[in-house]
């Protein structure tokens, strides 16, 4: 879509917008949330119906209209389907991070600082706030993240004379040595199948592959040096095959996380649970830990995954729609139940630092506090990284790119430069000025 094209989709989005511009009193808001109102909210999280009871609940004379209408791409399709054509959106929709840009462009998502979003920004880490604002402008509330760690089997590790968990990038290289050596395990599978990964990967490297403006500027800087320290170390790695290189989420991805084929997985705060599902027999086996890093001294951690909810500028009921994502995203209920019954990574401090989460010993990883460690992780996650307003190109331009080079054991460095240039040629083509 060119940027006029989305530009007039903005402009449609925006067409009988009921939103203020201005902070509504302690009198509209009242009358707001005490007046029969039905909304409807586009969600996927499982079991988050009970979030909205609760809402429910404290607002008694509003009705919540919950609809799961897909996840991933048929979500946002049917979202921005259903801006253009000016009927059938919804009031409230789940928004992962990586996506807030693209509808910020399409000016789709209300500004919530005026309904009271700024005033909850010391309730979350940081980085997720950072994740949802632009200036003074909030266009979500965080729900979920995920920081990224490693998590390993000890056993597979300590038959190679390891006895602790790669502290360094350095150390992993030791470790993917004596691993292979000893077992023919590898210590992982990087994958080119999965753009998110990688890029949790280059976050956690500090690096800055991406800025934007809010308007139509970007910048698009993957070669740098940041990110290439980042291939030049998997590059070693894979030419000597110390690490797999196969599809994630695939069925032979699955079986070699369960049958020692991998001896760890870079993964996010969500993969302890996701792991549990997937190699159960070898419960007791894993342990949990930081990523490696390039400087021990100053830890820095990378993101993969996790969401928002963002209320739409079209809705007519801009007052409930903001309480509604902000409810939601911040009763200490609902988001404990997010925690401890749905397995959400928590955005907010309380959460984090709660006993029921933070304290649960999990019989899978050894009774490690498997909680506590990621929620350590979730402090070292850089604030800075941004997204590109077309970032489901970015992530499918990857694959053909960077990706295809890792499932190949190909040039990873001629890989990144074929991505970036597939990137900047396609901004460059929707209008943007790229620098």
């Amino acid at each position: 879509m060119k940027l006029g094209a989305i530009a007039a989709v903005a402009a449609i989005a925006l067409t009988g917008c009921a939103a203020a511009t201005e902070e509504p009193s302690a009198s509209d808001f009242e009358t707001a949330m005490s007046t029969p109102t039905t909304i409807t909210m586009w969600a996927w999280v499982p079991g988050i119906e009970q979030q909205v009871a609760l809402f429910e609940e404290a607002y008694p004379e509003i009705t919540v209209n919950l609809e799961n209408v897909g996840q991933g791409g048929e979500h946002y399709t049917k979202v921005r389907t259903a801006l253009e054509a000016g009927t059938g959106a919804p009031d409230v929709i789940q928004l992962e991070y990586q996506y807030v840009p693209s509808f910020v462009l399409t000016e789709s998502l209300l500004d919530l600082a005026p309904y009271g979003a700024a005033d909850v920004q010391d309730q979350f880490t940081p980085w997720t706030w950072s994740q949802v604002t632009n200036g003074d402008a909030v266009y979500a509330i965080p729900q979920d993240a995920g920081p990224m760690g490693n998590l390993y089997r000890e056993d597979i590790l300590a038959a190679a004379g390891i006895s602790e968990a790669p502290e360094t990038w350095e150390d992993y290289t030791a470790a993917a040595e004596a691993i292979k050596a000893d077992s023919g395990s590898y210590i992982t599978s990087l994958s080119g199948n999965d753009a998110g990964a990688f890029l949790g990967l280059l976050w956690a490297a500090g690096a800055a592959p991406f800025t934007y403006d809010g308007a139509e500027t970007i910048s698009v800087a993957l070669t740098g040096a940041e990110s290439q320290k980042v291939i030049d170390y998997w590059q070693d790695l894979i030419d000597r095959d110390l690490v797999a290189v196969d599809p994630s989420f695939t069925d032979g991805w699955y079986q070699g996380l369960a049958n020692g084929t991998y001896a760890g997985w870079l993964t996010a705060a969500w993969g302890p649970a996701f792991l549990q599902g997937t190699a159960s027999d070898t419960s007791g086996l894993w342990r949990a830990a930081p990523l490696p890093q390039f400087d021990a001294s100053n830890p820095i951690a990378g993101n993969w995954g996790g969401s928002t909810l963002a209320a739409l500028s079209t809705t007519e009921h801009p007052i409930v729609a903001a309480e509604l994502a902000k409810f939601i995203n911040t009763d200490s209920e609902s988001t404990l139940l997010f925690a401890t019954e749905q397995f959400l990574f928590p955005t907010r401090t309380e959460v984090l630092s709660a006993p029921e989460f933070a304290e649960q010993e999990s019989e899978f990883y050894g009774g490690q506090r498997v909680n506590e460690i990621f929620a350590e992780i979730s402090e070292t996650v850089d604030t800075e990284f941004e997204w590109l307003p077309f970032q489901d190109f970015v992530a499918s331009s990857f694959i053909d790119t960077l990706g295809k080079e890792i499932s190949e054991k190909g040039d990873l460095t001629a890989g990144l430069a074929a991505w970036q240039d597939a990137i900047v040629t396609y901004a460059t083509e929707q209008g943007f000025t790229v620098q």
